[in-house]
C-alpha cells in the first residue's frame, strides 16, 4: 500500500469509528459517499464462514452499495471458500483467502467489519477475536449455542467499543417493524394481546452430504472441533456444537414474542422428544413444544411455540391474539393479515384502512339462492370466517437486507442497531433455556438478572 492509500485508509477508518461511535449515542446524519474514482470510502469486510448461510450473506451484501469484501474465511478449501472466492471475483472483489482465521485477523489491516456465519458453536471465539482486532460484528443468531460465550461476546464488543449486530433479521423487517410500531402500539387494533401462537416446521430431510472428491483433510477436521465430515456437514444435530431445533428455528420467532410483547418470559415448560430421526446421529430432539408465560404491561400472556422437523403442515409464522383482533405475521410475504373480531364494529377500522395501514376485506355477496347464515352467536368463528384485513407493507428485498444495511448505517453513523448484542442476549438466554426445561421435565422460572449483562 502506498502512503497515499494508507492515508486515505487510516483517515476512512477513523470515521468509521467515530461515526459508529456516535450512532451508539444519538442518530446522526448519514454522510456517506462512495468515491467515484475509487474506493477509498468503502465498508471493508471480511466473511468469517462461507458455507450456506455465509453465502446466503455474502449475495445480500453484493446488492448494497459500499461494501466490499476484503477477505474469506473457511476451513473447506475445495469447495465453501472457491465457490465464494470465484463469485467474489467475478464481482470485482479483490480478496484474499484464509482457512485460519486467527491468520486472517493479524493479516487484514484494512478491515472495517466481519460477517460471521460459521456454526454456532465457533460464533462467541469468531466474535470475540474479530472485536479485540478492532472490528465491528455481524453475527449469525443463535448467538452462541452456550450462554456463557454470549456474555463474552457483550461484554467484549462494550469493552471494544465496537458495534455487534445479532442476526435475527426480522428485527429490520419493515413489515414487523410496521406491524409493532402501527398496528400494535400506534393504533392498538389487537387490544390486549393474550396469547402468543408460533411454529416453524419443515419436511424430513436427508443427513447433508459432500462432493467425495472434495473432502476436509482429517487433520483439519479435528482441530476446529469436527470428527468426521458427516458431522461437519450435519452439526446443527449434535450436542456441543449446535443448540438443536428451538436454536436453529425458534430463536427467530421467540424473538419476535420478547419484542411485541415489551417484556422479557417469566417461566418455561417444554417437551422435547425425537419422534423421527435416529439418535445416534441426530443427538438433538426433532420435535419440541414449549410454553412461555409473560407479564406485560396490560395483562399476562401465554405464548406457546413448536418445532417439528419431519413435517411442514403450516410452515413458519406467528400469531398475536388479542381480545380485539389476532395479528398473524410471517417472514414470507404471503402472510400477513389482521382478523378483527366480530364484537368490533367495522367503523372502528375505516380509519385504518383509509390511512393506508390495512387492505379492507373483500365484500361477500350473500347468495341468491341460500338465506344469509345468522352471526355466529355463541359458535367460536373459524378464523377464516372472521373479516380479513390484509397488510398493506410489503417487503421487497432478500431477508436479510435490511438488517445488514441498519448494520452498515450503524457503522456509517446514521441508525441505530436493531438487534444489538444486548437484545441478541435477551433472546439467547429465553431460547437456550427451552432445552434446559426440556431435561427438567418441568416448568422453569427465570430471574430478572438473566438477562442482565
Amino acid at each position: 500500500m502506498d502512503d497515499q492509500k494508507a492515508d486515505r485508509s487510516i483517515d476512512r477508518r477513523r470515521f468509521l469509528h467515530s461515526a459508529a461511535a456516535g450512532a451508539g449515542v444519538a442518530l446522526v446524519p448519514a454522510v456517506w459517499t462512495q468515491a467515484s474514482d475509487d474506493k477509498a470510502d468503502d465498508i471493508n469486510v471480511a466473511l468469517l464462514g462461507a458455507g450456506v448461510q455465509g453465502q446466503v450473506l455474502m449475495n445480500t451484501c453484493l446488492k448494497i452499495p459500499g461494501v466490499r469484501f476484503k477477505a474469506v474465511c473457511d476451513i473447506w478449501t475445495a469447495f465453501n471458500q472457491k465457490r465464494v472466492s470465484r463469485i467474489l471475483t467475478a464481482y470485482r472483489h479483490e480478496h484474499n483467502v484464509y482457512v485460519d482465521f486467527k491468520e486472517m485477523l493479524d493479516k487484514e489491516k484494512d478491515l472495517d467489519a466481519v460477517i460471521i456465519a460459521t456454526p454456532d458453536f465457533w460464533h462467541a471465539e469468531h466474535t470475540v477475536a474479530s472485536l479485540k482486532a478492532g472490528l465491528h460484528v455481524y453475527c449469525e443468531k443463535e448467538m452462541s449455542n452456550t450462554l456463557e460465550g454470549a456474555r463474552k461476546m457483550v461484554l467484549t464488543a462494550k469493552r471494544a467499543g465496537k458495534l455487534l449486530q445479532i442476526g435475527h433479521q426480522r428485527r429490520s423487517n419493515p413489515r414487523y417493524i410496521f406491524c409493532y410500531e402501527n398496528l400494535i402500539k400506534g393504533a392498538r387494533l389487537l387490544g390486549q394481546i393474550i396469547a402468543v401462537n408460533g411454529q416453524w416446521n419443515r419436511s424430513a430431510r436427508e443427513p447433508l452430504g459432500w462432493p467425495k472428491n472434495a473432502p476436509i483433510e482429517q487433520a483439519t477436521l479435528e482441530k476446529y472441533g469436527y470428527e468426521s465430515m458427516h458431522h461437519f456437514r450435519n452439526w446443527r444435530w449434535y450436542r456441543g456444537l449446535g443448540g438443536g431445533p428451538i436454536v436453529d428455528l425458534g430463536s427467530h420467532q421467540i424473538d419476535v414474542y420478547n419484542w411485541f410483547l415489551d417484556a422479557l418470559p417469566k417461566t418455561v415448560t417444554a417437551s422435547g422428544r425425537t419422534n423421527y430421526y435416529d439418535k445416534k446421529t441426530h443427538e438433538w430432539y426433532d420435535t419440541v413444544m414449549a410454553i412461555y408465560e409473560y407479564a406485560t404491561a396490560l395483562g399476562p400472556v401465554s405464548a406457546y411455540y413448536q418445532t417439528v422437523s419431519a413435517n411442514s403442515s403450516g410452515g413458519y409464522f406467528e400469531t398475536f391474539m388479542g381480545d380485539e383482533a389476532t395479528l398473524l405475521i410471517s417472514e414470507s410475504t404471503q402472510i400477513g393479515e389482521v382478523y378483527r373480531e366480530p364484537r368490533i364494529a367495522p367503523d372502528l377500522w375505516t380509519k385504518w384502512v383509509n390511512m393506508g395501514y390495512l387492505k379492507a376485506p373483500r365484500q361477500i355477496t350473500p347468495s341468491k339462492h341460500k338465506p344469509a347464515l345468522p352471526m355466529y352467536g355463541d359458535e367460536t368463528p373459524p378464523p377464516f370466517k372472521l373479516p380479513r384485513y390484509k397488510l398493506t407493507v410489503q417487503m421487497d428485498k432478500p431477508y436479510h437486507q435490511p438488517h445488514l444495511e441498519n448494520f452498515f448505517e450503524a457503522i456509517r453513523g446514521g441508525a441505530r442497531l436493531t438487534c444489538p448484542a444486548e437484545v441478541g442476549y435477551e433472546t439467547a438466554v429465553a431460547v437456550l433455556k427451552v432445552n434446559d426445561a426440556v431435561e427438567a421435565a418441568r416448568k422453569l422460572e427465570f430471574q430478572p438478572d438473566e438477562f442482565a449483562v
